[in-house]
């Protein structure tokens, strides 16, 4: 009996040291991958493996991240800026075009932007009925029109599902009824994706 515990602590011991350690390899590789297509977008005799004879893994994810940093770079001067706003004034002139870039640029602006107040707080709210407590994100306030309709003071809450934070539900509810919590957003994620396992720290801690 002794011998069949000690066999079942060592396996639970030896998971626990390579599932995460698996799943992270699995991730990085998924995205290194999913980068390297880039390379694609380049004519076929600028390819690497075309003049190599083999494929290098991971230098189109290094080109992508070299050339996301090198736009940054240009980006953040006054040419850059002027070249940026000549883009954008031409894309707003399609149609069809202008409605989905400047609802992506927006959403984009909000998220990344620094001066974007989405998933700035941790909050804690009850649904999806009375009593049963979630944790969500605080990701701004109701638009005019539609708050003009609402009873009260109310805000926008994003309540992820767990394990899979990038699906969720989009509330608006009464500002009374929403609890700031003192966490960072990234120790709610955490507490979320390991479906409250791993214990969050608060931020006075």
């Amino acid at each position: 009996m002794n011998f069949g515990r000690q066999m079942k602590k060592y396996l639970i011991t030896g998971l626990l040291v390579w599932v995460p350690l698996a799943i992270t390899i699995w991730v990085l590789q998924l995205l290194v991958s999913s980068l390297d297509r880039s390379m694609l977008l380049l004519p076929a005799h600028w390819r690497p493996q075309e003049w190599l004879g083999f494929e290098i893994w991971g230098l189109g994810a290094l080109l992508t991240i070299l050339a996301v940093l090198l736009t940054g770079v240009i980006a953040s001067n006054f040419f850059g800026q002027r070249l940026l706003k000549m883009s954008e004034n031409m894309l707003s002139r399609i149609p069809v075009v202008k409605s989905i870039y400047s609802s992506v640029k927006q959403v984009s602006d909000t998220l990344l932007g620094p001066g974007g107040q989405a998933f700035r707080h941790a909050v804690l709210v009850q649904y999806p009925r009375q009593g049963c407590w979630v944790i969500g994100f605080q990701t701004g306030l109701p638009a005019s029109e539609v708050a003009a309709h609402l009873p009260e003071e109310c805000i926008n809450v994003y309540v992820p599902t767990t394990p899979n934070p990038t699906s969720g539900f989009f509330l608006m509810l009464p500002k009374r009824e929403v609890v700031e919590l003192r966490m960072s957003v990234d120790a709610a994620l955490k507490h979320i994706i390991s479906m409250g396992v791993v214990p969050p720290e608060s931020a006075g801690h």
